[in-house]
């Protein structure tokens, strides 16, 4: 008790607590990582995506697998919501799950690695077989201090990771993280450019890609892809899907197969509605995943002339990332016919504060309405025919979180419905 009671004191002016829970977890726990294959994806945008379809595609090898994202906890068959509102809860957590995946006959564990869990030492005494990098853009910032800090921690994993390291190569930071050295690399890309001279990389290019409404597919040596998830980023987080599968030992053939199946990711451009107006639920809570989801539904919109797109947005976690805010309502101006700004995770920040930084740029155009819940109600009653209603910021996220650290039970999803059928609006659901 004595060793709890003095990192306790000490855990607000260092990162020792932190540190003393992921080695003593994982000393009491027999260090479980060497008893399993880890796989640590880390990024800003796609680590959720990514997982869930490196899981699929390792069950459909017949490998059994644990997976640990902000989505869900799974084990084998097994899972649940991640309630947490947080990848990967502190105090050993990680270490935990491992024993539980270990004790469950899982060959693999896949788990997204956040910054915060990289400054919190929460990746600390885990043996990884390969380490995941998706692609990198400002978050995050105020608490690191910088983004050349933000990049740094992340770099961390790939530090820790000496055996295989998976890159975007498309992405303008992976130089950065492809001078960490390992046995063996994968890099993955749609774009043409010079190859990399290195020995030890394997390259994985999609060619021939095509997005059209709802799904992509693509090429890759001569194996063609589909797959039923929207947008151009939703290739990326194919291929690095394909890449940990790949690095695994896994055909290409298998990872076609278990891609064609995918009908959908949780909380991720998420179909709630069809007809007659489209209902999407997204988690993009940062400018540059805000752009990539309105871009791809407006290329949507343009089949359907004089249909328009209605955006619901906020600003997830009051008192971070301040400086996006306003930059989030002006992608909104760009794209969206209809805007309304509305209620998010404030915790203790004053609600109103954040909407008005998010309006800031787009007075004219935005609506606010600070109420969740009668904004998602405004915008149903709004739409019509071939209108594409998307609400961003949440996803499939079964809480929001308020002053005083309360959390109140909330899901976009089931709000979109009950709405609904209050309006007593005949409509088809997705499936």
């Amino acid at each position: 008790m004595f060793f709890l009671d003095f990192f306790r004191k000490i855990k607000f002016v260092s990162g020792a607590y932190h540190f003393f829970w992921a080695y003593f977890s994982a000393l009491v726990l027999g260090f479980p990582s060497r008893k399993i294959k880890v796989i640590g994806v880390t990024g800003t945008k796609g680590k959720s995506t990514t997982i869930d379809l490196a899981s699929r595609i390792f069950e459909e090898a017949g490998r059994k697998t644990a997976s640990l994202s902000s989505i869900r906890f799974k084990i084998g068959n097994k899972e649940e919501k991640n309630t947490f509102k947080m990848t990967s809860p502190g105090r050993g957590y990680l270490q935990k799950f491992l024993k539980k995946a270990i004790n469950a006959g899982c060959s693999h564990a896949i788990l997204e690695i956040t910054s915060e869990g990289i400054l919190q030492h929460r990746q600390k005494f885990i043996d990884f077989d390969a380490a995941v990098f998706t692609n990198l853009a400002p978050e995050h910032i105020e608490r690191h201090g910088s983004f050349n800090n933000y990049r740094a921690a992340k770099g961390k994993l790939f530090e820790q990771t000496k055996s295989i390291h998976i890159l975007n190569l498309d992405d303008k930071n992976f130089e950065f993280y492809f001078k960490f050295e390992a046995e063996k690399k994968f890099g993955f890309k749609i774009k043409d450019w010079q190859k990399l001279k290195e020995k030890n990389l394997e390259v994985i290019k999609a060619e021939g890609f095509q997005a059209k409404e709802g799904m992509v597919n693509f090429r890759i040596s001569g194996v063609e892809f589909i797959l039923k998830l929207p947008g151009k980023f939703n290739i990326y987080n194919a291929l690095a899907a394909i890449s940990i599968a790949r690095s695994q030992g896994i055909s290409l053939e298998v990872c076609r197969q278990a891609l064609k199946k995918v009908e959908g990711i949780p909380g991720r451009m998420e179909v709630v509605v069809e007809k007659p107006f489209k209902v999407i639920v997204d988690y993009a809570h940062m400018p540059d995943a805000l752009e990539s989801v309105f871009s791809t539904l407006l290329e949507e919109r343009s089949q359907n002339l004089g249909s328009k797109l209605i955006c619901i947005i906020g600003s997830q976690g009051g008192g971070r990332d301040k400086w996006k805010r306003p930059n989030m309502g002006e992608i909104a101006g760009k794209y969206c016919d209809k805007i309304i700004v509305a209620n998010e995770d404030p915790y203790d920040e004053d609600p109103m504060q954040i909407v008005k930084e998010v309006a800031l740029k787009i007075k004219d155009k935005a609506e606010i309405i600070l109420d969740r819940r009668e904004a998602i109600r405004e915008a149903l009653k709004s739409a019509r025919k071939n209108d594409i209603v998307i609400i961003t910021g949440k996803g499939c996220e079964s809480l929001m979180c308020v002053k005083g650290g309360k959390k109140i039970a909330w899901d976009d999803r089931e709000i979109v419905r009950e709405e609904l059928q209050k309006l007593n609006l005949k409509v088809q659901n997705s499936k």
